[in-house]
């Protein structure tokens, strides 16, 4: 069972509520992993303190070209859609930040001229916290193409228990990467004019992909009603409700669980659980 949470923007609380969501089942007896696919500022790590028993780098497949063997045709130049090889008066260049190791430059070259070499663009992260598996990956600084990472970290995963994998912000390929997949998509929001329209292009994006869909409202209390009704409207259940407490921004600030220093909030995130189970049919 693999459980997405995402959210159309940035800073909806999605990080608090996947660690936990993953912490909360794991202490009820469930076997789960929590996967950090927001590769490119992974910070499930402040509020879950693994130990990381394991670091394994990634790269791409970029082109290295033979000198010698190549003819200067262009056909790569041709093939490439995102001008990581060009040829300019029969010299062939490489822009390896560009290329998104998909391989088809080598594979058209008539000459065989071009070989595959490998570029890092960041990490994967294995450890353990609260008897919760962990699995996280890092870009590397600079790098601009998250999807391949994500995929590498997801492809680390172990169809074991409940995985648990925490989106990157938005709606664009990182997230569509993380999510596509799943058995059921969390969509976190705020009851705001911003979260409102990130929330719709959210649930857009997850209903293309047809996949089951629940929503929490975090800070439910700020006055702002547009959202229910629009949950309404969609048919869509709102699976839990934040309040807008002290206590609870007290404890994101130091960085604890929520479980652990409010009150009431461990039957709360398992009867998210039971929820999600229940909507996705499971």
């Amino acid at each position: 069972m693999r459980i997405a949470i995402a959210s159309g923007k940035g800073g909806t609380g999605k990080t608090t509520l996947a660690t936990n969501l993953a912490v909360a089942v794991s202490r009820s007896g469930v076997d789960v992993a929590y996967v950090d696919c927001d590769v490119e500022e992974p910070n499930g790590h402040v509020f879950l303190k693994p130990v990381i028993e394991e670091t394994e780098s990634v790269g791409i497949p970029v082109p290295e070209v033979d000198k010698y063997s190549c003819t200067g045709c262009g056909k790569c130049g041709e093939v490439c859609q995102y001008s990581a090889i060009v040829c300019i008066n029969k010299k062939v260049l490489v822009f390896p930040e560009l290329c998104h190791g998909c391989g088809g430059c080598s594979r058209f070259c008539p000459e065989k001229a071009i070989a595959e070499g490998q570029r890092e663009i960041g990490t994967v992260e294995r450890g353990a916290s609260n008897g919760t598996r962990i699995l996280q990956g890092r870009l590397r600084v600079g790098e601009v193409q998250s999807p391949p990472l994500i995929r590498a970290v997801k492809r680390r995963i172990t169809d074991e228990g409940i995985i648990i994998l925490d989106s990157p912000p938005g709606t664009s390929c990182p997230v569509i990467e993380t999510v596509k997949d799943s058995d059921f998509v969390l969509l976190v929001t705020e009851p705001t004019p911003f979260g409102l329209n990130d929330l719709e292009l959210a649930v857009s994006m997850t209903r293309e992909l047809g996949l089951p869909l629940g929503v929490v409202i975090n800070r439910c209390d700020i006055g702002y009603e547009a959202v229910k009704k629009y949950c309404e409207r969609e048919d869509m259940r709102v699976l839990l409700e934040i309040p807008d407490d002290r206590e609870v921004a007290k404890a994101y600030s130091r960085g604890d669980l929520l479980l652990d220093a409010v009150p009431g909030y461990r039957k709360k995130l398992n009867e998210l659980f039971v929820s999600i189970m229940r909507e996705a049919g499971k």
